[in-house]
């Protein structure tokens, strides 16, 4: 297995809730009232840092479509799919964009902390 190299992005980014890599810009955020089995996700015109999965036709809210499923490629966890054609007219501007689950991704306002609440021996260890 070789050696994994990300694309680093500049500006506001969604990143793999897993493991943190950088997924996608949030100016590159289409809308955000698309859904999926797991409840909302999010529609890119470009997704970075990904593997891209075998192609299959697939039943969505929104009709028939051939899509593909799309994984992180540092913890390979699926993180959404990609639109390759839609069947009908007016799902057409999907082709070629990218949904993202927001379960499975992580913006700057989700970051998480760490606190550590052990006592610290450092002050008064010398009384």
């Amino acid at each position: 297995m070789g050696r994994i190299f990300t694309v680093e992005l500049d500006g506001r980014v969604y990143r793999c809730r897993f493991c943190r890599t950088q997924l996608a810009l949030a100016e590159d955020l289409i809308s955000k009232s698309f859904h999926c089995r797991h409840g909302k996700a999010y529609l890119f015109n470009y997704a970075t840092n990904i593997s891209v999965g075998d192609e299959e036709e697939r039943v969505l809210f929104s009709g028939m479509h051939t899509v593909a499923d799309i994984f992180c490629c540092c913890c390979g966890q699926n993180v959404g799919w990609k639109y390759v054609a839609a069947q009908e007219k007016t799902q057409k501007y999907k082709e070629g964009k990218f949904v993202l689950e927001r379960g499975r991704i992580a913006d700057g306002t989700d970051l998480e902390f760490y606190i550590d609440t052990r006592p610290n021996g450092s002050d008064g260890d010398d009384s």
